[in-house]
């Protein structure tokens, strides 16, 4: 028999009661598990899909990369009509407009391609798009006031097209490398067509505390991005060293029960660079992120 120390007496209730607390969120808050078409880019528009379909994948996010491809011989119909045969469901699409964010010279010509994406994808049932804050140019503060500006401005071209338009930090980017950054810059925007998103790898290399996800307001994050690191040094990251979550040394547990507590309840898009998993078959390479992902979820009590 187990003999409990006064201390542990008095601070079992404590932890039973948080333990529950983050239970009853999680609970409420279901996610699912989606793959994005960077993990099998290799494989093109179709043949993911399918491999991804006989794995059990049932969440899909496209990209306008692999769409354009497969449009050099085919129309939007036949792609929609892919995803639908398949018994797939189309959750999000990345939109591949950058330069939209930031005031820049060529600007003029990312807000013509934002137009067209949304088109494109409005076509295909599709209301849900993002575009990443990429950026390498010195900025100034004024830059910023500015860049609240452009995000409702894009905010109104995606109401056009009945467009939900997600943005992503990107932990590289010199503009938007953070949380705490793109969450004042989307409430400063205040448009309803406009939101942030959170990429597990960028969150978790760049520069965020986990105590960040504190300041996320219910229901404020519409989309995420799920992936791991490899346990080497931080300054070593880099776009190709995201791993399938579970394999790595990220806090993926405490990040989505966090993001349970904040009213998340929509996919985790697996998004993957290297290429053993762009070149790979898209069906083993599903099958894996499939079994190691759901795993990762089920602790976290978010399935």
């Amino acid at each position: 028999m187990t003999t409990l120390s006064r201390r542990e007496v008095l601070l079992t209730p404590v932890a039973l009661a948080a333990t529950s607390a983050i239970s009853a969120a999680a609970g409420n808050n279901k996610m699912t598990l989606a793959m994005h078409q960077n993990t099998s880019a290799g494989a093109g528009y179709r043949k993911s899909l399918e491999g991804w379909a006989r794995a059990g994948i049932k969440e899909v996010e496209i990209t306008n990369v692999l769409l354009d491809e497969f449009l050099k011989t085919e129309d939007l119909a036949s792609a929609r009509r892919v995803i639908d045969d398949l018994g797939l469901t189309l959750v999000h699409a990345a939109t591949g407009v950058t330069e939209i964010w930031e005031p820049n010279p060529n600007r003029a010509a990312a807000v013509d391609n934002l137009k067209k994406r949304c088109e494109m994808f409005a076509k295909m049932g599709l209301n849900r798009v993002y575009s990443p804050t990429t950026c390498s140019k010195k900025v100034a503060e004024d830059d910023y006031k500015a860049g609240v500006d452009n995000m409702h401005e894009a905010g109104e071209i995606a109401r056009q097209f009945n467009q939900s338009l997600r943005i992503e930090f990107l932990r590289s980017s010199t503009f938007i490398s953070t949380l705490p950054t793109l969450l004042k810059m989307t409430r400063a925007a205040a448009h309803p067509n406009i939101a942030p998103m959170l990429d597990c790898y960028h969150f978790w290399s760049g520069l965020n505390k986990l105590e960040d996800l504190d300041a996320i307001r219910p229901g404020e994050i519409a989309h995420v991005h799920f992936q791991d690191v490899p346990d080497i040094p931080r300054e070593m990251l880099d776009l190709w060293s995201r791993i399938i979550p579970g394999d790595g040394i990220s806090p993926l547990t405490r990040i989505l029960g966090k993001l349970a507590e904040k009213g998340y309840a929509g996919p985790l898009s697996v998004e993957l660079f290297l290429p053993k998993f762009q070149q790979g078959d898209p069906y083993e390479v599903a099958r894996e992120i499939r079994q190691k992902s759901e795993a990762v979820m089920r602790q976290a009590r978010v399935m």
